[in-house]
């Protein structure tokens, strides 16, 4: 009965959601009951008049055994929130071969666009029993991206990229809603989640039409923006070089070490001046306002393709 009124479970994050809210309610309910048990018993037991003693606590009731339960409750506490919250975190890690999807939100409408260039808008087709790694920014304001057949809900911020995964289990069209507050027409902004078989997709994704890739899209902006006369390996200009760089270790001018994810690259990209290169001057400028979020997702595309050389290979 309880399950009639939940959404449809169609992701791997639904269905463990799901068992982890039946188990919490079912611990709230034996605690509520254990509560209610003891106010009536004591409330009969020691009412007006009653014959029950009411002298001195007993000598076992010490500071100390008030200070042992309650502890006790308090660790008992922390690790159920430790154990729930660990559970759900590990549920929107994406696995390395998930298929990548980058999402655009934009007041007030969900822009998507898959590896090969194919673009939707309020669309999202994706195969079933297949991971899938969402890469999300925003254009504009606060938006969240909420599945509620796949107990799924991430907040997507301006000039940030977040990033959630899932595993579709069961085909169907299910909804895609904006869960946070974003202006006049937020409530418009909503959208669909198509579950295809994997057959069914394959077919679907190579009758879109044809378009550059975010990579594309990202080298061409690498050119046109000028990145590539200070970046590019054959620049003479003092500045770091880029191949491999992604997914590495940088050194900063402050003495930190930091990984070079798809955020130090957005960072570096429209703040350069925070986390300045060891041995370079912070002589890059800001393209905060230049470029577009959808830009920026294109050249942190197009940085990450640039895979170090193979030993005995030319720098590309």
């Amino acid at each position: 009965m309880l399950s009639a009124l939940m959404p449809v479970e169609a992701s791997e994050q639904a269905a463990q959601t799901d068992h982890l809210f039946y188990m919490l309610l079912a611990l709230s309910a034996v605690i509520l009951l254990l509560v209610l048990v003891l106010v009536v018993t004591f409330s009969i037991r020691y009412r007006r008049g009653s014959p029950a003693p009411r002298g001195k606590l007993p000598e076992a009731i010490t500071r100390e055994f008030e200070i042992g339960w309650t502890s006790a409750t308090f660790f008992v506490a922390v690790f159920i929130f430790w154990w729930a919250a660990s559970g759900q975190m590990g549920t929107l890690a994406a696995p390395p071969n998930a298929i990548e999807i980058h999402v655009v939100a934009k007041q007030w409408m969900w822009k998507t666009q898959h590896a090969n260039g194919a673009r939707e808008i309020d669309e999202l087709h994706v195969p079933v029993d297949t991971p899938v790694r969402l890469v999300m920014t925003s254009q504009d304001v606060i938006h969240s991206f909420f599945v509620p057949a796949f107990r799924l809900k991430q907040d997507v911020l301006p000039n940030r990229t977040v990033q959630t995964g899932f595993r579709a289990t069961k085909t169907g069209v299910y909804h895609l809603l904006c869960a946070e507050f974003c202006g006049t027409d937020h409530s418009r902004m909503g959208g669909r989640v198509v579950v295809m078989e994997k057959d069914a997709f394959a077919r679907w994704l190579s009758a879109q039409p044809e378009a550059d890739t975010l990579a594309d899209e990202g080298r061409a902006l690498f050119v046109s923006r000028g990145c590539a006369a200070c970046h590019a390996d054959a620049s003479r200009v003092a500045a770091p070089k880029l191949t491999g760089v992604y997914g590495s270790r940088v050194k900063l001018a402050d003495g930190r070490t930091v990984e070079a994810d798809e955020a130090y690259l957005r960072d570096s990209i429209l703040q350069p001046g925070r986390d300045v290169v060891a041995g370079y001057q912070p002589i890059m400028p800001s393209y905060a306002g230049v470029l577009s979020q959808a830009d920026v997702q294109s050249l942190v595309a197009y940085i990450r393709t640039l895979a170090a050389p193979k030993s005995g290979e030319p720098a590309p």
